[in-house]
């Protein structure tokens, strides 16, 4: 198999696991340009693996942290453009083609090496840490945990510029707030919090209630103080979404106002949704799309 081929096989790997995981917000999607689509997708591969090994699953703390270890060692690997595939121990084609596009995306736009290592460290504190005392300390997480694809994906894009990395975090991390409370049962199911002690604890909030199979007024209002802090990080970030041009802009405003529809459909339900998960879905895309196309 010659390189060419070969790194044609990677990125089509990273493309098909970009397609077949369900995200609320668009993963390498259609409105960004054809040429950076594989490249958004090999960044996706690499987190969305990750992502797979911090979850619980059946396995242990032991040897999901391994996973991650062996994750960050091909990482090093794959910045000489190796594509960390060169490795004796490798046995998983899979892994192989992720850190071949990886290893090509980081040496073709110059992709800050830290960007990635924080990815990993936050699915590590993912294994280890379930509770936050502090609204300061879950932004610390999502610092590592969101931040760094939004300012990956600016620089795919052609774009480096402090202000616009600045507003990116601020709406990287309010999408992964707006994640966290859409899935605040079922996270507190698999013995995760994410709403920090300082908010609940300041609404008269019990961990003890959570045990309750309808929400009190006192998590309501909690879930109600952080929502309103997303919105201030959203609008802290609305900006990057008229710095960039082309169809990044579309897609940044789409984005955004998918976060910000996900929060009013939370507040209209009271968080306690009788549906389920509050998602977007088909019926939510021409809406989202005109109000994009109309921004103001």
């Amino acid at each position: 198999m010659t390189d060419d081929t070969a790194l044609r096989r990677a990125y089509a790997t990273c493309q098909r696991l970009a397609r077949q995981h369900y995200e609320n917000f668009p993963v390498a999607s259609r409105l960004l340009p054809a040429a950076t689509r594989p490249n958004i997708a090999a960044v996706y591969a690499f987190a969305r693996c990750a992502d797979d090994f911090a979850d619980e699953g059946t396995r242990s703390h032991a040897e999901r942290l391994a996973l991650l270890d062996d994750w960050h060692a091909r990482l090093l690997a794959c910045q000489s453009g190796g594509g960390g595939d060169d490795r004796p121990t490798s046995r998983d084609a899979k892994a192989d083609d992720v850190f071949r596009a990886l290893g090509h995306t980081m040496q073709c736009f110059d992709l800050p090496p830290a960007l990635f290592v924080d990815l990993l460290s936050a699915f590590r504190q993912d294994v280890t840490r379930h509770r936050y005392d502090s609204w300061e300390a879950l932004l610390d997480y999502c610092r590592r945990s969101a931040n760094p694809v939004g300012r990956i994906v600016l620089r795919i894009s052609g774009y480096r510029d402090d202000r616009l990395d600045r507003e990116s975090d601020c709406i990287c991390s309010a999408l992964q707030i707006t994640n966290f409370l859409q899935d605040f049962r079922r996270d507190w199911r698999q013995g995760r919090l994410y709403v920090p002690a300082e908010v609940y604890e300041a609404c008269g909030a019990r961990v003890a209630d959570l045990k309750e199979t309808r929400m009190t007024p006192a998590w309501r209002a909690a879930l109600a103080a952080c929502t309103e802090r997303t919105r201030g990080l959203f609008a802290d970030g609305r900006h990057v979404c008229d710095g960039v041009g082309g169809r990044l802009r579309l897609e940044l405003r789409m984005t955004w106002l998918g976060g910000m529809r996900i929060l009013d459909r939370l507040e209209r339900t009271g968080y306690d949704s009788p549906t389920g998960r509050p998602t977007l879905g088909l019926a939510d895309a021409l809406p989202l799309f005109w109000n994009a196309l109309v921004w103001t």
